[in-house]
């Protein structure tokens, strides 16, 4: 029966001499996950039917169960967790899959350096996550009364004759919209401004619809940093604090971690 190979990650050989690498079911539920050894370099890998997994079935299984692909996915993303609390772990994306063995090590050994070198980047260090929402409503309310902008626009058109004023009130909440969009962006820059102190590497990802996150609020940032594990107790402090001193104008915090290293160190 022809094989393919699917690699969960990759870890440093010496890790993996220490303590041996966990036997667990692989993404078919069937075959053990196993080891391929590459002098510095460990894979986890486990094998897959040519034929049930090939290119074509997984596109078509892609595109037309999604349960299939919700429960594959979290097997990834839970073998990656596991491996983690014991490993440095290269993750890699879901569904990378090798023809033979022989094409998973030529690939390790045209990597081998990028490889070693990410070992060290990553080694004592961890992913976290931060995502921001905000009730605009409330945060708008509170713009509102105390903007100075906005007190100079309503100033100004008290002094109007009342039907005029009624027109250029209109004008007062589009200027608090633009308000609302200014401040959302400066708040969330600063506090990643105050973040990127902590971490050795960052990088701001696309937000989500509510459609995604099934939150009640919008998102209005999300961004990932590469921090020291010893660091990574007055990160959240800080978080926390920012937290508190914006709760009651309609901004939520939501920090997560430590993740593989997905944004940090992968390999194509």
């Amino acid at each position: 029966m022809a094989k393919l190979v699917y690699l969960y990650g990759l870890i440093p050989t010496e890790e993996a001499i220490k303590d041996a690498v966990p036997s667990f079911r692989g993404l078919d539920e069937q075959n053990e996950v196993y080891t391929i050894q590459l002098n510095e370099i460990t894979a986890v890998v486990c094998d897959l039917d040519a034929d049930t997994y090939s290119e074509e079935s997984i596109k078509e299984k892609m595109n037309n169960d999604m349960e299939w692909l919700q429960g594959k996915a979290l097997h990834h993303h839970e073998a990656l967790l596991a491996l983690q609390k014991q490993y440095t772990v290269i993750p890699m994306k879901f569904c990378t899959i090798y023809k033979s063995e022989n094409s998973l090590i030529e690939t390790i050994e045209d990597h081998q350096k990028k490889i070693t070198n990410s070992f060290t980047q990553l080694a004592g260090n961890e992913e976290w996550n931060l995502k921001i929402y905000c009730d605009h409503s409330k945060l708008k309310d509170f713009i509102s009364g105390h903007n100075s902008l906005i007190e100079e626009k309503k100033q100004e058109i008290s002094k109007l004759p009342p039907g005029r004023q009624f027109f250029e009130k209109r004008k007062i909440d589009q200027l608090a919209d633009q308000e609302l969009e200014k401040e959302i962006n400066q708040t969330c820059e600063q506090i990643h401004e105050e973040l990127t102190k902590f971490s050795l590497h960052d990088s701001i990802k696309k937000n989500w619809g509510k459609d995604v996150t099934g939150k009640q609020f919008d998102m209005c940032w999300n961004s990932v940093y590469l921090i020291q594990a010893d660091t990574v107790e007055e990160f959240l402090e800080e978080i926390k604090k920012r937290k508190n001193e914006l709760a009651e104008t309609g901004w939520k915090f939501e920090a997560s971690g430590p993740w593989p290293a997905y944004h940090f160190a992968s390999l194509t």
